[in-house]
């Protein structure tokens, strides 16, 4: 059998839609509605309006909860295989997606043994995970405010550099300070907390009811 790698890239899966999402190509002008049937792929953005809310399947490893008067763009969806199709063996699945306003919740678990990555970037800050993790990243295009609360996540802001927001930790950009906060600390850190930890227990909820017949 051939060994040369084979690299699929797949749609998001649409693990469920709350009232007006939209999706599309920003140069071609053609938003539709999000359905669960939709294929979301690399390019395209997705805006949830007021009320709205969208949690998508990036790849296996990779839930996302796009709160409501969000945007996201889907810069990279990508899934590597080993081409003996005897052991069908996964080499690597990886998810870059910008988020230009609103608030993203990410369940990041690296469940199987090929190398996973995402990566989540505002216009401040680019936040990448290996392992996992549950965090959430919000921004108004002014400030970025990324809070930790399971795992660990890698922030690198331009000058300013890279640091490692941990479990219970948060930081916002902006900024002058060097360390992240405790999120004990902030009450609004303390809600983003709580509600990132029910937002999870609907993504695997939901993720269940879909793995058997995702294709990746």
């Amino acid at each position: 059998a051939c060994s040369e790698g084979v690299t699929r890239r797949p749609a998001a899966t649409v693990l469920s839609v709350k009232e007006d999402v939209v999706f599309g190509m920003v140069e071609r002008n053609n938003f539709q509605p999000v359905i669960r049937e939709s294929q979301i792929n690399d390019g395209n953005i997705v805006r949830t309006s007021d009320g709205a809310l969208l949690d998508l399947g990036l790849t296996a490893a990779a839930l996302a909860h796009i709160s409501s008067n969000s945007e996201i763009k889907i810069d990279e969806l990508r899934i590597s295989k080993d081409g003996n199709q005897t052991r069908g063996g996964m080499r690597s699945r990886s998810a870059r997606i910008q988020l230009s306003r609103g608030k993203i919740t990410v369940l990041f678990s690296g469940r199987d043994k090929s190398a996973s990555q995402f990566v989540v970037s505002t216009s401040a800050v680019t936040v990448t995970v290996d392992s996992d993790c549950l965090f959430r990243v919000q921004t108004d295009g002014r400030r970025t405010r990324v809070t930790c609360v399971q795992g660990k996540v890698h922030a690198a802001a331009g000058a300013q550099g890279s640091m490692v927001i941990g479990a219970g930790y948060f930081q916002e950009w902006p900024s002058t300070r060097p360390e992240p906060l405790a999120a004990t600390e902030d009450a609004a850190a303390q809600i983003d907390t709580m509600d990132s930890l029910e937002i999870a227990n609907d993504l695997r909820r939901l993720d269940a009811g879909w793995r058997d017949r995702r294709p990746f």
